[in-house]
């Protein structure tokens, strides 16, 4: 896997032009660009398709967490927009994670489309006082559930991987080692997340709140890549 392959760009604005952007100027190191809460709730499902149009495969972070019915008709509706990841919060369990799964699948094949990947959120990054044994309820789940991936902290990637190495490991909280780990109670650099087993890096405000967001991406895959 080549590094661009590895790093997801988090579009985390307000504004799908200035989102467009930046899309548009960091796209050689990424691949995978993140549509998260605040853009999808300020541009919809045009978001998506308007990041798709620039060539990303694009991971639509809603991180669904309702009655099983409504996260399987919401994700149906996504399935169809094109988006090839979503995030599904693993605290529901594994019957809601199953609707999920299947409302995702069943929305890209009436449309035509690959089947998307369904991510089981664990533990959310800011939350550093979460007891031992949850990872280990919610991976089981996302095993249990069919979900073809997990959102989890560097530092839990390696028990993580333990209790289900089939799924894609998704790590979020990525910081270099001079940036600020704002409100990431768990955070880690590129190497440490990759050299423990990181599958995705969701890469943010590291590089997008940067001075030159360009050379900010630019220092971080060379970081990945010399092994630092």
């Amino acid at each position: 896997m080549q590094t661009r392959d590895q790093l997801v760009l988090a579009l985390d604005v307000d504004d799908l032009v200035p989102a467009l952007r930046l899309a548009r100027q960091l796209q050689p190191w990424f691949r995978t660009a993140k549509v998260g809460l605040e853009l999808f709730s300020a541009s919809g499902p045009d978001a998506v398709s308007a990041v798709a149009d620039l060539g990303y495969d694009v991971f639509l972070d809603l991180k669904l967490h309702d009655i099983p019915t409504t996260v399987r008709k919401a994700a149906r509706v996504i399935g169809a927009l094109g988006a090839s990841y979503l995030t599904l919060h693993a605290r529901s369990g594994p019957i809601m994670l199953r609707a999920g799964v299947e409302g995702l699948t069943e929305g890209a094949e009436a449309a035509g489309l690959p089947r998307p990947v369904a991510l089981a959120v664990t533990i959310l990054t800011s939350d550093g006082d979460a007891p031992p044994h949850i990872l280990g309820h919610r991976v089981a789940a996302a095993v249990e559930s069919g979900c073809g991936g997990m959102v989890v902290a560097a530092a839990d990637v390696h028990e993580a991987k333990q209790l289900a190495p089939r799924l894609l490991a998704v790590v979020p909280g990525i910081r270099m080692a001079s940036s600020d780990a704002h409100d990431q109670a768990r955070p880690a650099t590129p190497r440490q997340a990759v050299s423990v087993g990181a599958d995705l890096l969701v890469i943010g405000r590291t590089v997008t709140d940067a001075r030159d967001p360009a050379a900010a991406a630019a220092a971080l895959t060379q970081s990945l890549e010399d092994g630092e």
